[in-house]
């Protein structure tokens, strides 16, 4: 479940800000991404229960950190976007927010460009809240604006 919050909050990192964009999109990703593990944890007859519950605990865990990311600031999704543009492949961007507490490390691990001639690039995303830090993985590809936008 610590992944699934972390990939979501990763990837509403690279999102526009807009008003409550991030809790309706990240309850939505919470609630897929909590079916999916709660399907591979329930056994027989529990899957059901399973999938349900992990549904559940994935929306409203989506939810607060859509909710969070709300209220984020600005300089956050810079700082996200800026590290995938910039930064050498193993080369870590970091950063906290003050205002949040919240501590930021970006690694691209690996660049390269699709036939359509758009760069993407895999990274590592640690996120330090509250004293514990979690990591996930993704796929960013660069927009024609210049903006990172996650693809897996």
């Amino acid at each position: 479940m610590r992944f699934t919050f972390v990939l979501i909050l990763a990837g509403l990192l690279l999102m526009g800000c807009t008003t409550q964009k991030h809790t309706v999109g990240g309850a939505a990703l919470g609630g897929i991404g909590g079916g999916v593990i709660g399907s591979q944890i329930g056994k027989g007859s529990g899957t059901t229960a399973a999938i349900i519950g992990g549904t559940l605990l994935g929306a409203a865990l989506g939810g607060y950190v859509g909710s969070y990311m709300d209220r984020m600031d600005e300089m956050d999704r810079r700082r996200m976007n800026t590290a995938l543009e910039t930064r050498p492949t193993g080369s870590t961007a970091q950063w906290q927010n003050p205002d949040t507490r919240t501590a930021y490390a970006v690694t691209p691990t690996k660049t390269y460009q699709v036939d359509s001639g758009q760069y993407c690039r895999e990274y590592t995303t640690e996120v330090q809240i509250g004293g514990e830090t979690e990591q996930a993985y993704g796929t960013a590809c660069r927009m024609d604006d210049g903006a990172w936008k996650i693809v897996n």
